[in-house]
């Protein structure tokens, strides 16, 4: 096995009893997973379809052949998604024999009030990657974005004991400048190497960003990767801004989930997801 450093440490602190035991299980096992790498589906780019017959859409997915669905609208609630519990979900999972890859969730999720909540939905799930979609108001400045990285410390140090992980999303507002620096770099050069940089091409582009630069200037974070094209870089397998991006998670990040997140307008079908998972497993 061809580790780094970094891992072949933290693996040998955990055998000596110098890490708690969770923290080296996780290494542990995001090391063996990514000689793995999975393809999941965001579900809102099949939104839709989803909100109209759920059991049909994962479903459909599987048949896709996607490996992972990973949901959204999350705000710590006793439900997931509507009406459905996490065990009703689970159970549809299983039977599809799919699996959940993340769940997107508002801040709220992670909040005293409705954490445990979260994290006992996300055990029934199987999920380990709690990632917030958005937070455009704890990104609008310096000071801000400090409370944010706090926010997400404490809750990955508190999920870290569950064996799950915290993250963020980006949005183009994500990419904003202040001086020198975007707020998605304020916001990881802040947070601990637990916390899960969940990076959207498409979106990091729209808001000026340069998702290649990003994956270099922070090793390690892209555990769940969002796959989005934009204008000047379809997703192809002969595209070398693609080709670069893949490397780079699979050298840099060894990225357990590339995740699709475009579909067709408002949702409706599924012929860019097919078309979408056929093409980004080629290239993997």
């Amino acid at each position: 096995m061809n580790l780094r450093r970094r891992e072949f440490m933290l693996l040998c602190a955990a055998a000596a009893g110098l890490l708690p035991v969770s923290a080296g299980s996780i290494m542990a096992q995001e090391t063996r997973r990514a000689r793995n790498p999975q393809i999941g589906i965001q579900l809102y780019a099949v939104r839709y379809e989803f909100e109209k017959d759920v059991p049909g859409t994962v479903k459909q997915l599987a048949e896709i052949g996607y490996q992972g669905v990973e949901f959204y609208g999350y705000g710590g609630t006793e439900t997931i998604f509507k009406d459905w519990t996490a065990e009703r979900l689970r159970a549809l999972l299983d039977e599809n024999n799919i699996r959940c890859c993340g769940i997107h969730l508002g801040v709220e999720a992670l909040s005293a009030a409705n954490f445990d909540r979260t994290i006992k939905n996300c055990e029934i799930l199987g999920n380990r990657y709690l990632i917030v979609s958005a937070a455009g108001r704890l990104m609008e400045s310096p000071e801000s974005i400090k409370k944010f990285a706090g926010i997400l410390n404490e809750a990955s140090e508190k999920a870290r004991e569950n064996r799950m992980r915290v993250g963020y999303h980006c949005h183009g507002f994500d990419f904003k400048k202040f001086d020198d620096a975007t707020g998605w770099d304020l916001l990881f050069s802040q947070t601990n190497a637990d916390v899960v940089m969940q990076l959207d091409t498409g979106n990091c582009v729209e808001g000026g960003g340069d998702p290649i630069a990003i994956l270099k200037k922070f090793p390690e974070r892209a555990s769940t990767f969002h796959v989005k094209e934009w204008e000047d870089a379809p997703l192809a397998v002969d595209n070398a801004t693609w080709v670069e991006i893949i490397q780079l998670c699979k050298t840099l990040h060894r990225t357990r989930w590339y995740i699709i997140e475009q579909g067709e307008a408002q949702g409706k079908g599924f012929d860019v997801a097919r078309e979408s998972f056929e093409t980004l497993k080629k290239m993997l």
